[in-house]
């Protein structure tokens, strides 16, 4: 009779996170989000005005509820549902790239290879977006004690003319760090590695973390530029998203599609 042969574990397999991709990478991303943004640039605007008017109802619900406190705590965890936002930029640089053509309805209406799990990963960064902001809201309780809320024109010189407002800014801005770090690492490439891969949320944001993990160079750079445009265009009422965001949309793909060649 022939011998059933001895079950073996599998080889391991030699997996590598690195990508030895240079700094400089991330303004060629830029560079090549700006160039998806030009090919048919109509499709791209109309989806950062459709950002722009979202952000204007949200800011004003806020003043109208009287909600103004989490006002900067929610600019900051826009930057955390952003990914998830600029979906339809990524579909739009992916159909560029297939040679195929687009239009706004299907970069509103994406159909992910990943289904469903593209919402579970939306709900998971809209509840650190709330967890975020809940402890902006701890904090200023922590240093100014169960006080209402002075009002944005107030809170400016409380923050930087009193001892304990540089204090809260000390501490929060290395609690809101840290929230940031989690939120970009988990975020970067696992929207859309859901959008062109069968996989399940939780995959793709470890996959994101250990691909930001392990390029750090090029993904602070990346992560630096994204954050001084956004300022720009907070500062700029909002009216800068309608062409930083799908930009910067555009050139997530590109980030995405450089660090995961393999998929």
């Amino acid at each position: 009779m022939t011998p059933i042969p001895a079950v073996v574990p599998p080889l391991p397999r030699a997996r590598s996170w690195k990508r030895n991709v240079a700094p400089a990478a991330a303004f060629d991303w830029l560079s090549a989000g700006w160039r998806d943004f030009t090919i048919d640039p109509a499709t791209s605007i109309s989806y950062g005005l459709l950002v722009f008017l979202v952000s204007v109802v949200t800011v004003v619900g806020l003043f109208a509820l009287r909600w103004d406190y989490i006002l900067l705590p929610a600019f900051a965890g826009f930057m955390v549902v952003g990914p998830i936002i600029g979906i339809g930029l990524y579909e739009k640089s992916r159909r560029i790239a297939e040679g195929r053509s687009v239009n706004l309805w299907q970069m509103v209406y994406v159909r992910p290879e990943s289904g469903g799990q593209v919402l579970f990963a939306g709900v998971l960064l809209f509840l650190l977006t709330l967890l975020w902001m809940r402890a902006a809201v701890i904090l200023y309780a922590l240093f100014f004690g169960l006080r209402p809320f002075p009002g944005p024109d107030r809170i400016i010189p409380m923050l930087f003319t009193t001892e304990i407002g540089w204090a809260l800014l000390l501490i929060g801005s290395a609690v809101g760090g840290l929230f940031a770090a989690f939120a970009f690492a988990i975020s970067a490439f696992s929207i859309p590695m859901l959008l062109t891969e069968r996989t399940d949320a939780l995959t793709a944001m470890s996959t994101s973390m250990a691909l930001v993990w392990h390029n750090l160079p090029v993904m602070l750079t990346w992560a630096a530029i994204m954050l001084v445009l956004i300022v720009i265009g907070i500062a700029t009422g909002l009216l800068g998203m309608i062409v930083i965001f799908p930009v910067l949309g555009h050139g997530s793909w590109h980030a995405y599609r450089t660090m995961r060649p393999e998929s």
